[in-house]
This record gives C-alpha cells, sequence and structure tokens, in this order.
C-alpha cells in the first residue's frame, strides 16, 4: 500500500524554539545605541488629544492606584494621558514605567515595551535600570531583535539581576553569534548554568564553535549537551539536536567514520532524522560507502517525501550510479529531476522577473499557501500558486522567516487583544495610539518577512540554475560511459552482464539477525531508513 506524507522538517538553526526560552521570534533589525527607526511613532511620543478636564495630583495618585488595583484598563487610559501633562513633567518617566507595566498585565507586550523604550532613553530616571530590566524581558518574550539590540546594548551585566543572568547572556550570545562574532558568541554561551537555558546555550554554543571552524571543540561541546539530556526520554528532540550537531562538527573535520555514527545515533521520530539521511549520504559518499548512500536515497525518495524540497539528492545519487556505471538508473533520477524541479524553476524564474522586490506580494502568496494548507492540506497540494509547493515548503522552514512570521502572527494577536478592550478605551487616545503603532509595526513587519522570502528564492533560484547545469553535465556522462562501453564491445571486450550478488547479501543481512523483503515497489513509513542496495557495480 502505498502511501504519501508532507513531511515538515525544521531547520537546526531553529532548536531554540524547542526551548521555553525562545518560543517567539521576529525579524532581525541591527540596531545598536539608538532608538530603532522602525520605532519613530513610540519614541517621538506624540501627544495625544488634550483632555478638556483639567489634572491634578489627585488624579495621578488615583490612575497608580487603579493600577495597583487591577483596574489596568482604566489605568493606562488615564496614565497616558497624565504622562502629556506640562504639571507631571517632573514624574513622567515614573509614569511612563507604570504603564508598561499596565500595557504588559494587558498582553500588549509590542505596546508596553515602547514605554519602557522611553524610560530608558531618557536614562537619569530612577526608574531607568527597572525599565530597561523590564524591557529585556518583553524583548525576550517577543523575541524582536532590534529591542534585544537596544535593549542589550544598554545593559551592565554587573548592574543586571543575578537570577535573571543566564537569560542574558543567552541573548547576548545571540546577538553576537548572528553579527559573525563567533568566538566571542561560543565564550558568553558558556556562561550559562545548569538551569531552563543550558540546554538552548550549550546548543548555541555548539554552534558557533563550527562557524569559527574549531570543529574538535565544537563537538565536545555537543557530547556536553548529550550527557546532560542522558536522562531523556529515548525521543528527547534536544539530545537529538546535540547528535545532530556533533555528527556535522565531525564532518566537518572529515572524520566521516565518526559523522556516520553520530547520525546513527538520531533516533527515526525526531525531527533531525530526515536531515540525516541526506547529510551521512554525503558523507557515506565521500568514504566510497556507494552502496550505502543508494540504501539512504532509496528513503530519501519514497512517496513519504514527495513534496519535500531536495532537489540536490536527486543530483547527488545520479552521481553515485554514474559512479558505478550504471546508467540506465541515472537517468531515470535524472528525469525524474527534471520532471519535479525544472517547472519549480521555471515558475520561480516567472515570478522573479515579473514581481521584482515587491515584498509584500512575497509574503502575500506565501502566507496565504500556509493558511491553506492548514485548512486542507489535501487541496492546497493540487492548486497552482505563483511559488511552487515544494519552495513554498522549503521556505517557510527557514529560521529567520520562521521568526518574521511568528512575529507578523503576534502582532495580529495583540490587535485582536486590542480590540477585546472597551470601546471607550479603543476610542481613547490610547486606543488611537495603539492601533497607530501596532498596524505600523506590522506592516514593517510584513514587508521584513517579505524581503527574506525574495531572498531565499533568489538563492533557491540560482540553486536550482546550478543543478540543472549539472543535470546536463551528467547527461553527457552518461552518453560517454556508454560510447566507452560500445568502443569495448566493437573491440570484441564486451562487458558481462550486471550482476547482482543476491545470495551473499540476504545471508550476509540475515546472519547479522535481520529478514530479507525484497522491495515490490511500496512503501512502509515503518520501512524507512531500512532498505539495503544489493547491487554490483558495473564498471570493468
Amino acid at each position: 500500500m502505498k502511501k504519501s506524507l508532507l513531511f515538515l522538517f525544521v531547520a537546526s538553526a531553529v532548536f531554540a524554539l524547542n526551548q521555553d526560552t525562545s518560543v517567539q521570534s521576529i525579524p532581525t533589525t541591527t540596531v545598536e545605541g539608538d532608538v530603532p527607526a522602525s520605532f519613530e511613532v513610540a519614541a517621538n511620543d506624540r501627544e495625544p488629544a488634550r483632555s478638556s478636564s483639567p489634572i491634578g495630583s489627585s488624579d495621578l495618585e488615583s490612575a497608580l492606584a487603579m493600577a495597583k488595583s487591577g483596574r489596568y484598563v482604566e489605568a493606562s487610559n488615564r496614565l497616558f494621558t497624565l504622562s502629556y501633562s506640562p504639571r507631571f513633567q517632573d514624574k513622567r518617566m515614573q509614569i511612563k514605567y507604570v504603564l508598561g507595566l499596565t500595557l504588559q498585565k494587558m498582553n500588549l507586550p509590542q505596546l508596553a515595551a515602547f514605554q519602557y523604550m522611553t524610560v530608558v532613553k531618557d536614562g537619569n530616571s530612577h526608574y531607568a535600570n527597572q525599565a530597561l530590566e523590564k524591557l529585556s524581558q518583553v524583548a525576550d518574550r517577543l523575541n524582536d531583535d532590534s529591542l534585544l539590540n537596544y535593549a542589550y546594548s544598554k545593559i551592565k551585566i554587573d548592574n543586571f539581576p543575578r537570577t535573571q543572568r543566564d537569560r542574558l547572556f543567552l541573548r547576548i550570545g545571540e546577538f553576537e553569534r548572528r553579527h559573525g562574532q563567533f568566538s566571542q558568541a561560543a565564550s558568553t554561551f558558556g556562561h550559562v548554568g545548569p538551569g531552563p537555558y543550558y540546554s538552548a546555550s550549550k546548543y548555541q554554543e555548539g554552534l558557533a564553535y563550527a562557524e569559527a571552524n574549531q570543529p574538535d571543540r565544537a563537538a565536545n561541546v555537543f557530547d556536553q549537551l548529550i550527557e546532560a539530556r542522558r536522562n531523556a526520554p529515548p525521543n528527547d528532540s534536544i539530545r537529538a539536536s546535540g547528535y545532530m550537531g556533533k555528527a556535522r562538527s565531525l564532518y566537518q573535520k572529515k572524520d566521516w567514520d565518526g559523522a556516520l555514527a553520530a547520525y546513527r545515533e538520531v533516533p527515526k521520530d525526531t525531527w533531525p532524522w530526515h536531515d540525516t539521511l541526506f547529510e551521512s549520504s554525503w558523507a557515506m559518499l565521500r568514504s566510497g560507502r556507494f552502496r550505502s548512500a543508494l540504501s539512504n536515497f532509496h528513503s530519501l525518495h519514497s512517496a513519504f517525501y514527495e513534496n519535500t524540497y531536495l532537489p540536490e539528492s536527486l543530483i547527488l545519487r545520479s552521481i553515485v550510479y554514474l559512479y558505478i556505471c550504471k546508467y540506465d538508473e541515472t537517468e531515470k533520477v535524472l528525469n525524474l529531476f527534471s520532471r519535479m524541479y525544472k517547472p519549480a524553476y521555471q515558475k520561480l524564474d516567472d515570478m522573479l522577473r515579473n514581481n521584482g522586490n515587491k515584498a509584500g506580494d512575497y509574503f502575500g502568496v506565501l502566507q496565504r499557501i500556509l493558511t491553506d494548507y492548514r485548512k486542507d492540506p489535501e487541496m492546497t497540494l493540487s492548486r497552482q500558486y505563483a511559488i511552487p509547493f515544494v519552495v513554498a515548503n522549503r521556505v517557510s522552514h527557514e529560521a529567520d522567516f520562521q521568526r518574521s512570521y511568528v512575529y507578523v502572527k503576534m502582532l495580529m494577536q495583540e490587535k485582536a487583544q486590542m480590540d477585546k478592550l472597551p470601546a471607550s478605551w479603543r476610542g481613547s487616545p490610547i486606543g488611537q495610539y495603539a492601533r497607530k503603532v501596532i498596524d505600523t509595526r506590522l506592516a514593517k513587519a510584513r514587508q521584513h518577512a517579505g524581503r527574506q522570502i525574495h531572498s531565499h528564492l533568489i538563492t533557491i533560484h540560482n540553486e536550482l540554475l546550478d543543478l540543472l547545469e549539472q543535470e546536463g553535465f551528467i547527461r553527457y556522462e552518461i552518453i560517454n560511459g556508454r560510447k566507452e562501453e560500445l568502443k569495448k564491445r566493437i573491440a570484441g571486450k564486451e562487458l558481462p552482464a550486471a550482476q547482482i550478488d543476491a545470495d551473499n547479501e540476504r545471508d550476509y543481512y540475515v546472519q547479522n539477525g535481520f529478514e530479507y523483503w525484497p522491495f515490490r515497489g511500496e512503501y512502509w513509513l515503518d520501512e524507512l531508513g531500512n532498505y539495503h542496495y544489493v547491487g554490483t557495480q558495473s564498471c570493468h
């Protein structure tokens, strides 16, 4: 019985999504030492419409009492108005700080962040350090890189509460790693001790060492992560990610055997397993294990992964067949590649030509595909979109786009939360201010996500173009190889027919505890990863 399954795999860079510390993410915007331009509305703090009623000191006491007693809707409205009153200029930072706390309690983190930023920017206020601490917490929740960059550019670690320093080290390390400071990032991650941030920090420490071209140190760090998770369930995704990182580090230092051993430790029922099939195939090819590589490809190219973007795996499989002179098999794989990816390349080429740099269009198309897929996966697979589904599926799992997309959804949730508030609040100065801020942030976030999509589409377009050229070279080599065979036949040196040492291979597997079943065209989920190619090479 043939089955199909869309395998939605997540890039290893998104490992931190498995941690409580990195549940949400947003687009990267480098900001150092100043208020981001995207926060212009909040930073300028334009004065709201003035109330006709006079404002006295009792009003401030009343507003603070409202906030303290949990009457957040009333308090936020009143505090916002008071923050612009000339009579309370000397208390403005206190009011802004309390307003931020109030908005945070109302589950409006983006709006709260703007209040904290005003206090932090002032710098001289008694509330600046407290606001900075709260800003870092809100930025951490949103995973807003622009907020994080701004907050951490102001932080002095020694002044930060000791109980929150692990989170601070994690975020500073991420900032350093994003900006290419890999060795410094690894050192920063290393300061995180046992606790809720340890696994995420250890994983990124290993990545940082690998990016700094120190694979031995990277493998050692991943071993520490694996050891820390030794009591976790067998299918623990964090430990699986540790094995994946270790395998990649060993591959980086060309330790093929060590890499393959680490890849084999990744359980089949964890998200990295699918990636291990392809990546370990490269290690097998580099170490001359052609049959093992072909065994992996049989699983990779099963019907279960027919909607997964894997063009390079088809080219690699055809190269392995070419190495062992299986020209008919090489041609079959190339025909499959051509059938799947030439139309995708053409559609992608047309969209990039017609849309240019219209970021909003790219985001709109991908968002529609993701929405349709959640509603009806089968119908979505049969529809025609401007971005081919197999490509959209790939882009939607890129780490940077995932952060941006999650952030867009968070802003939409905040907007929905505002819509639930009383009409009197929505029509008040703070309500009008809040709507403008969130709408502006949404527009900018969608544009940013669209630019990320555009960038990934260009990368995929260029990658497909390169692979299509490789396909042409391989087809030439097929012709050349067959020509050489024909020359030998004409010279009286006919090659023997290709042989399959089925009996020996069957005995080998049976002796090692395997049951041998010939493949008859049906794929079963529990058989993936257990296929064994038993053919011999045909080169003479």
